[in-house]
C-alpha cells in the first residue's frame, strides 16, 4: 500500500516518528504552531551540517513566529544524538529509516555521485501552517540563504 502523500494546499496526513528528544513525535503534537520540516541526506556531512547550523542560528526568530523546526533524515536516533551533541542543535531531529515520511513528502530521488546512481533524500523543506495544512515547499534546496527564505515565508504566513 502506497503511503499517503502530502499535497500543497491540503492537510498533511498524520505521521509518527522517533525523535531525538526520546519521544515519538506526531504532527498533532504541534497543533496551533507552524511547522518547518526539512529533509536532509545525512547527519554530519558538510551541507547537512551547514543547513542545521543555519536553522539553529535562526531558531529564536522561528520561535517568535510560533514555528517549530524539525529535521528529518534516514539516520538512526543514535546518529542524530551524536550530530546534535557535536553541533549544539536546539531542535529535534526525526529518524525515518523506513522512509515513511520521505515517501509522504516525495523526497526520495535517484541521485548521481561520481557516475554512481543511488536512491537518496533530495534536500527539501516544507512549511505546514498552524492548522496542519501544507502551505509551501522548497525542493532541490541550495543551503546558502535558504533558512532566511523559509523565515520570510513564515513571517508572510503569520501576517496573512
Amino acid at each position: 500500500m502506497a503511503a499517503k502523500q502530502a499535497v500543497l494546499g491540503k492537510k498533511v496526513p498524520a505521521f509518527k516518528l522517533e525523535s531525538s528528544s526520546g519521544d515519538t513525535r506526531k504532527l498533532s503534537d504541534f497543533k496551533g504552531k507552524n511547522v518547518v520540516i526539512y529533509f536532509y541526506p545525512k547527519d554530519s556531512t558538510p551541507g547537512c551540517t551547514t543547513e542545521g547550523q543555519d536553522f539553529n542560528a535562526a531558531l529564536a526568530k522561528f520561535k517568535r513566529q510560533e514555528t517549530i523546526i524539525l529535521g528529518v533524515s534516514r539516520d538512526s536516533i543514535e546518529s542524530h544524538l551524536k550530530f546534535i551533541d557535536k553541533q549544539g542543535f536546539k531542535f529535534e531531529l526525526l529518524s525515518d529509516p523506513d522512509e515513511m515520511l520521505c515517501e509522504m513528502f516525495d523526497v526520495m530521488k535517484m541521485k548521481n555521485l561520481y557516475g554512481r546512481k543511488f536512491r537518496g533524500v533530495e534536500r527539501s523543506t516544507f512549511l505546514i501552517d498552524a492548522s496542519g495544512k501544507l502551505v509551501k515547499e522548497w525542493r532541490k534546496v541550495k543551503v546558502k540563504g535558504h533558512v532566511d527564505e523559509v523565515l520570510e515565508a513564515v513571517k508572510s504566513l503569520n501576517k496573512a
